[in-house]
């Protein structure tokens, strides 16, 4: 056992080793419902040589025991333990701890498939020029039932053209150049929500990037996630990201230089209005509505509904996410004992986007019928 500068403890190789070729890094917060998987899906990689490096953001369920249970059989495994700190905090603090030629991130909700690392290396070290690596992904409820199968633009040019709507990455696919990584300094304060958004931003300004077809992380849909829970803070990180993007790509200055947060002032000053804020906001709350009903988080999916109509008319809002929402709200009627109440609600789904009858929502229409009738 030994401790780092900052007097967290941790375990780790005598300093004689050679350095790993990865340097894994997760951070986590009250992680212990999904914790295990994840460190199963690292930690059973075809690929071998890395350190799996775990910073623990302050927290107080049973996620430091889990970690030091694992830490304690595989010596490959470093825990870190700090206050709370947010997660750029504690992604700059794992990174910059690594050792390992390529740093691979990994949200402690998701499931890394078993040739994730192994594909990566391999690819990365065929194309020197590339500094960043992604992948396709799978997503996933909260059970592990896999919902849909997304992949990336594959190609540098690909990208950029789809960089300011997407991301272009999915950041738990991601594997970077570690000296890349900390050219560019990292992940940055104002991005509590939205911190890979913008270091993708900033590495493509500089570097290429490619993602890899094949599917190289279950990404798991629960309403705990950081992205679920505070929307609208993603959302306006994301704006933000994309017009200092925009501005440094004409030729001017970081405006984000040295700023430590996202204040209205700031949002002013990169012509971010509010109706571009609001369009965005019910662009992403429309498609969490969805993702949550897909995922059988019925209450998520109806409270994210709920959420939407307090930004804008239901006219304004897309017919699937409100057909979506009110199949959620067929579902907790029915589960409440009020089978009448869930046909009408269902009934309303289907009046909203008819087309639904003749896909999933025809099993559960069916469903419901069948239990009104009994």
């Amino acid at each position: 056992m030994a401790e780092d500068e900052t007097g967290s403890q941790m375990i780790t190789e005598s300093s004689t080793v050679a350095p790993p070729m990865v340097s894994v890094v997760m951070s986590v917060f009250n992680g212990e419902r999904f914790l295990r998987q994840a460190m199963d899906s690292i930690l059973g990689q075809t690929f071998r040589d890395f350190e799996f490096i775990i910073i623990d953001d302050g927290s107080t369920d049973a996620t430091a025991s889990i970690l030091y249970s694992y830490a304690g059989i595989d010596r490959r495994v470093q825990v870190y333990q700090q206050e709370n700190r947010g997660l750029v905090d504690s992604l700059n603090r794992g990174c910059g701890l690594a050792q390992g030629k390529y740093i691979a991130i990994m949200d402690h909700d998701d499931i890394a498939l078993p040739y994730r690392l192994e594909r990566q290396v391999a690819y990365m070290e065929r194309h020197p020029q590339i500094v960043v690596l992604g992948g396709g992904f799978e997503m996933i409820d909260a059970s592990g039932c896999r919902l849909s199968t997304f992949v990336q633009p594959l190609t540098d040019s690909d990208i950029r053209k789809t960089l300011r709507q997407t991301g272009g990455f999915q950041h738990s696919t991601v594997v970077m150049r570690r000296e890349a990584f900390s050219a560019v300094k990292g992940y940055r304060k104002p991005f509590r929500c939205n911190a890979d958004h913008d270091l993708s931003f900033r590495l493509m300004e500089s570097y290429q990037g490619a993602n890899l077809p094949e599917v190289l992380v279950c990404y798991r849909i629960h309403p705990g996630q950081v992205s679920i829970s505070q929307v609208r803070r993603q959302v306006v990180e994301g704006l933000v990201a994309r017009a200092a993007a925009n501005i440094r790509a004409a030729g001017g200055s970081d405006p984000l230089w040295q700023v430590d947060e996202i204040t209205p002032d700031l949002l002013k000053a990169l012509g971010i209005t509010d109706t571009e804020t609001q369009r965005a906001l019910v662009s992403t709350y429309s498609s969490r509505v969805s993702l949550f009903w897909r995922a059988s988080q019925a209450a998520a999916a109806l409270q994210a509904f709920n959420d939407l109509l307090e930004l804008a008319p239901l006219q304004e809002i897309p017919k699937r996410a409100a057909a979506d929402a009110r199949l959620a709200e067929a579902c907790i009627r029915y589960r409440q004992g009020r089978p009448l109440r869930a046909l009408v609600s269902a009934g309303r789904a289907v009046l909203t986007r008819p087309i639904i009858v003749s896909r999933p929502a025809r099993r559960a229409l069916r469903w419901l019928g069948k239990s009104f009738l009994k």
